[in-house]
């Protein structure tokens, strides 16, 4: 059973007397996750790998930078393979995600969403994956979800931060690690090892909050929104998310003028149930709505619901793609 991120995670004040009972096993966490990075020189694919990731638990826009990433390697003539786990898929890999053949329970939502237009492939072993993609011809290996994974020598890494900073929230939280806070692994310990950060500005938000920004200090910081590909439809609707941070789409379908009369948020990469989607069904139907959620959630629908469910796709705009640009290689030798 996957269960929802807890709101309190990502406020400032953190979740109080509950945090501190689970201190002593975020301590345990932490300690685990340095000792596995500390102990693994990672192996080197012969190709530049350019990390992006997290230092929270989700919910930063990390995937579609990865997409947007993928977009300018390909505009530059760079091919460019995706490598992800395969997060809340069955199947270890590796192996190449087919969105023709494959499904979310198979090899994960979000590398079935990446493969509409790239070369993506699954593996718990990331390493093995990135063999395999190069093996394929990738002459660049674009991890999705690596920075705590040591398997794989990295060219650049990159972690993605939510920059909502409003009405009480924080993108680390009170800085406590799972299961007493949001982070992976203390702030510290994360950006030592990032060669640069990308804030992931709210579209109604019109610069970062300054005090996010020192944090960071000395290193390149890049902002970026998720912008819509393409307006809801017309009419009221039923909103729902199973992602890391459901209330950010809740947000973000009010700013883009939705008449939202309900939503609901679901477990992070969790399997819709018949049951689950026909309530969805029954309570748009009262309201005189239609259903519409996220596209990472809609990969995951049964292909009957698929037809009866909206999904509103979202892209990166970088404020200056120069600056990400130059993260890049427009020859991978470039990287090397």
């Amino acid at each position: 059973m996957k269960l929802k991120t807890p709101r309190w995670w990502y406020r400032r004040n953190g979740g109080g007397a509950l945090a501190v009972l689970l201190q002593p096993l975020a301590a345990l966490f932490a300690d685990q996750t340095a000792r596995r990075i500390a102990g693994d020189p990672g192996y080197d694919p012969g190709v530049p790998v350019i990390s992006i990731g997290n230092l929270t638990v989700g919910g930063s826009g990390k995937t579609p930078v990865v997409r947007e990433v993928l977009h300018m390697l390909a505009r530059n003539g760079v091919d460019a393979h995706a490598v992800s786990r395969g997060h809340g898929g069955r199947l270890p890999g590796p192996i190449q995600v087919d969105p023709d053949r494959h499904t979310a329970d198979e090899v994960g939502d979000e590398p079935l969403m990446l493969a509409q237009d790239h070369p993506v492939w699954i593996s718990r072993d990331r390493a093995a994956g990135a063999r395999a993609a190069v093996e394929a011809g990738a002459q660049v290996v674009v991890l999705d979800d690596g920075h705590q994974n040591p398997s794989v020598r990295k060219t650049r890494s990159v972690v993605v931060v939510d920059g909502e900073t409003r009405n009480g929230d924080w993108p680390f939280g009170d800085g406590r690690v799972v299961p007493a806070g949001p982070m992976r692994e203390p702030l510290e310990a994360g950006l030592a090892r990032a060669d640069s950060v990308i804030v992931m500005l709210p579209t109604d938000l019109a610069t970062p909050d300054p005090e996010l920004l020192a944090v960071f200090g000395d290193y390149p910081v890049r902002v970026a929104r998720l912008e819509p590909l393409r307006s809801p439809s017309a009419g009221p609707k039923v909103g729902f998310a199973g992602i890391a941070k459901p209330w950010r789409v809740e947000q973000s379908l009010r700013a883009a003028g939705v008449d939202l009369k309900a939503f609901h948020g679901f477990a992070d990469h969790g399997t819709y149930t018949d049951r689950e989607l026909s309530v969805l069904a029954r309570e748009a139907e009262a309201l005189g709505a239609g259903l519409i959620t996220t596209e990472k959630d809609w990969v995951r629908l049964p292909p009957e619901w698929r037809r009866r469910v909206e999904s509103w796709p979202v892209r990166v705009r970088f404020e200056d793609e120069d600056l990400i640009l130059n993260l890049l290689p427009r020859d991978p030798r470039d990287l090397d």
